[in-house]
């Protein structure tokens, strides 16, 4: 209506069916691809508004699909052929290279004009296209990458579209752009140098534009050598290899001590109960408290105005548990704005952007630091909270770190070295920090490791690798600390039945993991005869609802772990942290968790 000429983007009809899942009570054996045809109605309701032409995105060609899911997508475009008459169809896929038969069966579909492809990610697909890539069809060149805010080397993308030119080239970004920040323009504060080398989305499609016009022959050469200055200021700062870091690969990383005996000393030590009881770190983040943490940053209160306000909300939050009876408690992380970014504002390497929001999931956002050097902790990060936290109570007070592959994760990450050198420097710096609260007389360390899956290849030949690396991260970080030492770590918020020998890899003492959100899929991995030595508590109440579960409800989760959990190394705790839900909620939850855990422990006494 507004004159504007615009293609509307759908995800496409066999990748939503694919990356769905039945609902509760459907027999197993029914096929979410036999619903193909009702959802393939909403593409002539486009074309009759008068769309000429049209998105679908099928990422699911990448993974490893086997021939009756292959089968599907001709099937599918078979049926949409006639639907699809009139319009011009770009299917794109996009965050890793496209295997062969995928690449063929993309390339047959009926009724499609154009292909998009991630030439980024899917280094191996430039190989595909330049053999197999069908005559007469346009090719969407994905050489501007949509996952990172690095700029682009011009001359090497332009390279690249030149090795192309036989094919119809349309120049483009690997993938939507909703994955960075929106205009470095809105960056007021970032360091003029570091400024200089990234590329956020209004940036990439100037990017897109220049390869375009260079194409065509109009090249702005000036834009281009300026482009090429920044990458040789990149290679520059990649020379000299970080040392602790280089030196890592050889070793394992394992404390010496099995799990068992570790579990043996830290119960002589910290004496819990049967079921011991906690939670995963934070507590409700008041108004009140939202508010000191922005007037402290703003120079508007001083900074012994802000220690104290912060002390008397851990103060609050202690006391909360006391009254509760929880039996290992946690400080509340008050001071705390997002559990990466406040890690990164605090270690060497590490850039941070005022207004580079970026989509979490819904309507959350997060901003996510930008790892631009080599990663280092200049100072201790939570020991004086921590310490202030166990200073008063007389029980065990967890210290809180978030995980090295978790701060990688969720962080816009430097592209001129290995993700895993990355890494293991992040691992380094959190090493420090373990032993450090270690020293100072927390006996439970958590790190947190809620992304270890998120990063996982979607090529199950690269998964391995991945996790290899990851999970030696994360051992690296404890390595140091002795047996009597308790190390939790938590996971949320995804598939883990696949990854379950490498999270028993990891080697933690205690894993607190999300279970009730996911309909207690996680136990069904123990049915299944996974034997778990170590700790382990799948959450018993779903945190992101406001809800408020009953004592019944909590014991009966609890119940069902029982049977396929030795009680002795079970822990009773939520789902996930605290920090979006109201005290209202979280107190009587909290009730009713602690309940439960006592009222099983009379019964197990008793069946004794």
């Amino acid at each position: 209506q507004l004159g504007v000429d615009t293609v509307p983007v759908l995800v496409g009809p066999v990748s939503y069916l694919l990356l769905s899942k039945p609902a509760k009570g459907v027999e197993k054996t029914f096929s979410l691809l036999s619903l193909l045809d009702k959802i393939l109605e909403v593409i002539s309701e486009l074309k009759a508004a008068g769309a000429s032409w049209i998105q679908l995105d099928e990422p699911t060609l990448v993974m490893d699909l086997d021939s009756h899911k292959l089968k599907a997508f001709t099937e599918a475009y078979s049926e949409l052929e006639s639907t699809l008459s009139g319009l011009n169809v770009l299917v794109e896929t996009y965050f890793a290279d496209i295997p062969a038969e995928a690449f063929k069966t993309l390339t047959s579909l009926k009724g499609v004009t154009a292909y998009g492809l991630d030439l980024v990610r899917g280094t191996k697909t430039l190989d595909l296209v330049k053999a197999e890539f069908p005559k007469g069809k346009y090719l969407f060149a994905g050489v501007v990458d949509g996952r990172n805010i690095w700029a682009n080397d011009l001359s090497s993308s332009l390279s690249t579209l030149e090795s192309l030119e036989s094919n119809k080239l349309v120049v483009s970004t690997s993938c939507s752009l909703l994955h960075t920040a929106v205009d470095l323009v809105n960056e007021t504060k970032l360091d003029d140098e570091i400024k200089s080398w990234l590329a956020f989305a209004a940036q990439k499609v100037v990017e897109v534009n220049a390869l375009a016009k260079a194409l065509a022959g109009k090249k702005d050469e000036v834009h281009f050598i300026y482009r090429l200055l920044f990458a040789a200021e990149l290679i520059c700062l990649n020379i000299f290899p970080f040392p602790q870091a280089a030196g890592l690969k050889g070793s394992e990383h394992r404390r010496a001590t099995n799990v068992s005996a570790r579990l043996d000393a830290q119960q002589k030590k910290l004496n819990l109960p049967i079921l011991p009881t906690t939670t995963i770190g934070s507590f409700p983040q008041t108004v009140e408290l939202r508010r000191v943490r922005r007037e402290y940053k703003a120079k508007k209160i001083s900074e012994e105005e802000y220690i104290k306000a912060i002390k008397e909300e851990i103060k609050k939050v202690v006391e909360l548990q006391e009254e509760l009876d929880i039996d290992v408690l946690v400080h509340g992380e008050p001071e705390r704005n997002d559990m990466v970014e406040y890690f990164g504002e605090q270690l060497s390497g590490f850039a941070f952007t005022v207004n580079g929001w970026v989509q979490s999931y819904g309507s959350r956002c997060v901003k996510p630091p930008i790892i631009y050097g080599d990663v280092s902790r200049p100072k201790p990060m939570t020991v004086y909270w921590s310490s202030a936290a166990q200073s008063m109570t007389s029980r065990p007070m967890k210290g809180m770190l978030t995980g090295p592959v978790t701060i990688l994760n969720w962080s816009f990450v430097r592209n001129d070295q290995p993700r895993f050198e990355t890494c293991y420097q992040i691992a380094l710096a959190i090493k420090d920090e373990v032993e450090d609260l270690e020293k100072a007389g927390i006996n439970v360390i958590q790190i947190d490791e809620a992304a270890l899956r998120e990063g996982l290849p979607l090529r199950k030949s690269e998964q391995a690798f991945y996790l290899e690396w990851a999970v030696h991260s994360f051992r690296i970080t404890n390595i140091g600390v002795q047996d009597t030492t308790q190390i939790h770590t938590h996971m949320c918020y995804s598939n883990f039945n696949d990854i379950i020998h490498s999270i028993i890899d990891m080697d933690a003492d205690v894993i607190t993991i999300e279970n009730s959100r996911s309909d207690e899929k996680l136990l069904s991995v123990f049915r299944e005869g996974v034997k778990y030595g170590a700790g382990i508590g799948p959450g018993v109440y779903d945190i992101h609802s406001p809800r408020i579960p009953s004592t019944e409800e909590i014991a009966d989760r609890i119940n069902k772990m029982l049977a396929v959990l030795e009680k002795n190394i079970l822990w009773v705790n939520p789902d996930c942290g605290l920090k979006t839900r109201k005290y209202p909620e979280v107190k009587p939850a909290l009730q009713a968790m602690v309940a439960a855990a006592k009222a099983l422990r009379t019964q197990l006494a008793s069946a004794k």
